[in-house]
């Protein structure tokens, strides 16, 4: 079966955020991410992992005002320099942390924007940005993220934008962070589109539609999904990113059976 990862940030919230790591360990997770690391020390954050022996799989780079709001900031104009100074930021913390991989967030289109502004804008700094973290050996990810349910107006929500944007930028060390609840909702047909887009997937994610829970939840056939994973070869992390339905341990039959 896949190697599997806990959102902390979402998982294990019954506890304080510096005891999640034990709790995520104790539940047989070799990998940990979690949205954003900024608001603690490196150093704390590092000692975590190794004293609970866990990988470090993702982080997303600085995405703005996120309690205003605000879901990346990678697609407006005028903030190609605080843009800058986050990727500065976030390899710092890939650099203390053993973190091999960060995705980026686009954003929601600004009402004075034009869309093809945005478009180019946000080529211009995922190309910055690869180009600065491939001299780390770390790789970007970009993400799709449904505009349907969770963030109407996000620039980047299909597969297929992903991807022209991907072959746009043209970054060897620029890959597809695919998000099996994301692309349920804007697309369907998972299984078919990630044996078409594996090359190019760097990253997996999922969650249960509707009401991003646990598997078994939903709709999705998560035993096939994963089962499929098997069979195509891919050999990255995939990550439990949803909200347990109760509570965490509850929601982790998924994980026993397929461990």
């Amino acid at each position: 079966m896949p190697r599997f990862a806990a959102n902390l940030s979402m998982l294990f919230t019954e506890v304080a955020f510096p005891e999640r790591f034990a709790a995520a360990r104790k539940a047989g997770f070799g990998g940990v991410e979690y949205l954003f690391p900024y608001d603690w020390h490196a150093a704390e954050l590092k000692a975590s992992l190794t004293a609970n022996q866990l990988t470090q799989v993702l982080f997303n780079l600085p995405s703005g005002d996120w309690s205003a709001g605000e879901r990346g900031i990678a697609c407006m104009p005028d903030r190609q320099e605080e843009f800058r100074r986050g990727v500065s930021e976030a390899i710092r913390y890939a650099d203390a942390l053993g973190c091999q991989r960060i995705n980026c967030l686009s954003g929601l289109l600004p009402a004075a924007v034009d869309p093809a502004t945005a478009w180019q804008t946000l080529v211009d700094n995922v190309g910055w940005a690869a180009e600065h973290l491939r001299r780390e050996g770390v790789t970007l990810c970009v993400e799709a993220i449904n505009s349907r349910v969770d963030m109407p107006g996000f620039v980047l929500d299909t597969s297929a934008k992903a991807m022209a944007l991907i072959d746009e930028v043209g970054a060897s060390n620029l890959s597809f962070q695919y998000d099996l609840y994301h692309m349920q909702i804007m697309e369907g047909d998972l299984i078919r589109t990630l044996g078409r887009l594996l090359p190019n997937i760097g990253h997996i994610q999922f969650a249960d539609n509707p009401g991003r829970h646990e598997p078994d939840t939903g709709e999705i056939n998560f035993g096939q999904v994963f089962s499929a994973l098997d069979r195509l070869g891919y050999q990255g992390w995939v990550s439990a990113e949803y909200h347990p339905l109760t509570n965490t341990l509850d929601g982790l039959g998924w994980h026993g059976q397929a461990g």
